[in-house]
């Protein structure tokens, strides 16, 4: 039978989805589901490996459902996932420790302490990263200084593509962009002796799996894999790169005629510039930011990252719909969001500021602090929950463009993805406020599809990710989202208050993490 099928699989941080598609890249069938996280009262996020893995299988058992004879036709499967964070096994591939996420701030003050040493520069110079409490180097030695049984007994130190790629294929490896952001050198993707010795992490070296490129190798899915998820031993799978690039590269960051950026508003906010070799990467005077490698030869990816985008969004409706149901009604967040545009579109522009700063873990991009928080600036008595909602869009545009101004210039046009790029609003409101086109592709699967084209180049089906791109990615933009000239000028004249207030607040957030430290731990003698 022909093999005429590519599964990509995507393991967000609350979904992990399966998408099938042809080999040309449309997209046939999807199959998801929702994954649970625990949040611990000291700012740690962790969730449970096997049950993220049994998911995963879940959702390409439901695939197989959907398509007529799908393990026979697949070609090959490709697998991403949700980026940061540290997921420890020991020897025999059993977890010794829940995965430390993305959203975890327990290294916060591990992270301020090297980055207040002058040898971070140096180690910022070669990852093209700075460093924060999410990533992997950081969560290690939070964890080798508070759990120092369970990394003890680990074997290797992993992310959640790494950790679904061994339980498909029983092997373990990592990608460059991951790999190299933490630990290595982008211009070699390799780890760096230099950088593990300035983090301190020489003794943990052993756990770093070895590092692989899903465009060149691909492994089997072994026997236990292929019973669990109803698919054939000896499939061929692809570990793609990190789920940003994926879907970077899903959405249209790669253009071999252009320089676009791409913008990623899901949960988080991912603002990138394509860098086509090393010597294109511009590294900034603060240390901020992540510089990774995409699946083609010397092309990275330069973005400034925001902890929360439409985590801000959720935040607002789910405070509405918690309210209307004390009172009775029972509205969902799901109910209301399609109210979302036309309360945004019924408040006139800038009539407040918003910081969306709602993570927990505070805020990565275009600055690091952990005790970062959200706030509303310029309420009055005359101020709505209309006015509310369109400066909490307003205020994800300003983070944007505070992204892009700490990489140089704005790129001409952006490539919007992610659950926001939907709104028709908030694609008016960005495009004016970055004062560029803004085109929005119409893959719904962006980061599963970028997978599943490293799995196409792998097996050679294309050349290389020119032609893929030029199949898979470029018909998929749509019409262009211009500027709003007079939009425009009135963010313009208001995004230096923006600047300012997030900068005026920055002792007040420290002031009041002291105080709920102070809290917590009055909190913990009581008991």
């Amino acid at each position: 039978m022909k093999k005429d099928l590519l599964i990509g699989i995507d393991a967000g941080t609350s979904v992990i989805k399966s998408v099938a598609f042809d080999l040309t890249g449309n997209q046939l069938a999807i199959a998801s589901s929702p994954n649970d996280y625990h949040l611990t009262d000291d700012g740690g996020a962790e969730q449970d490996l096997n049950a993220t893995w049994d998911k995963t299988a879940e959702t390409l058992r439901q695939l197989a459902e959907q398509l007529d004879q799908l393990p026979e036709r697949v070609a090959a499967i490709a697998v991403t996932g949700q980026g940061d964070g540290t997921w420890l096994i020991d020897a025999a591939g059993a977890p010794t420790h829940p995965a430390l996420l993305w959203l975890d701030a327990r290294a916060a003050t591990i992270v301020e302490q090297i980055a207040a040493r002058p040898d971070d520069r140096k180690r910022f110079e070669i990852t093209g990263t700075g460093l924060n409490a999410c990533q992997q180097g950081s969560q290690l030695l939070w964890l080798r200084d508070n759990r120092p049984q369970a990394l003890a007994g680990s074997a290797h130190a992993m992310h959640c593509k790494d950790w679904l790629y061994y339980k498909l294929t029983d092997e373990i490896a990592t990608d460059p962009s991951e790999a190299n952001f933490s630990f290595g050198d982008y211009r070699s993707r390799e780890y760096s002796t230099d950088v593990l010795e300035i983090l301190g992490l020489q003794s943990q070296k052993h756990l770093l799996p070895d590092i692989v490129d899903g465009t060149q190798t691909t492994a089997a899915l072994s026997a236990s894999a292929a019973s669990q998820c109803g698919l054939l031993t000896g499939t061929p799978v692809a570990l793609g790169y990190v789920d940003v690039i994926c879907t970077a590269l899903g959405s249209g960051l790669y253009d071999r005629d252009g320089n676009p950026g791409c913008t990623i508003l899901g949960s988080t906010g991912m603002h990138m510039r394509l860098a086509r070799n090393a010597n294109d990467v511009a590294l900034n005077d603060e240390g901020t930011g992540y510089t990774m490698c995409m699946p083609i030869p010397g092309a990275c990816a330069q973005m400034q990252s925001n902890m929360a985008a439409t985590l801000n969004i959720d935040w607002l409706l789910d405070a509405a719909s918690e309210l209307l149901n004390n009172l009775g009604v029972d509205k969902s967040r799901a109910d209301l969001l399609p109210l979302l545009e036309s309360w945004v579109a019924s408040s006139p522009p800038g009539q407040l500021l918003y910081q969306p700063y709602i993570s927990e873990a505070g805020e990565r991009g275009p600055f690091i602090d952990a005790s970062a928080r959200a706030g509303f600036s310029g309420l009055s008595t005359r101020h709505g929950f209309n006015d509310m909602a369109r400066a909490i869009f307003e205020g994800l545009s300003f983070a944007a463009l505070d992204c892009y101004t700490a990489m140089g210039s704005v790129p001409d046009e952006i490539r919007l993805c992610g659950g926001a790029a939907r709104s028709d609003q908030l694609r008016g409101i960005l495009a004016s406020t970055l004062q560029c086109r803004v085109r929005t592709s119409s893959r719904s699967e962006a980061g599963a599809a970028g997978a599943a084209m490293m799995a196409a180049v792998a097996l050679g089906h294309y050349n290389n990710m020119d032609e893929c791109i030029d199949q898979w990615v470029t018909p998929t933009l749509g019409e262009a989202t211009l500027a709003d000239s007079e939009l425009a000028s009135i963010y313009r004249s208001l995004f230096p208050s923006y600047v300012k207030t997030r900068n005026a607040m920055r002792p007040i957030w420290q002031s009041m993490s002291d105080h709920r430290d102070t809290l917590l731990q009055t909190s913990d003698k009581d008991l």
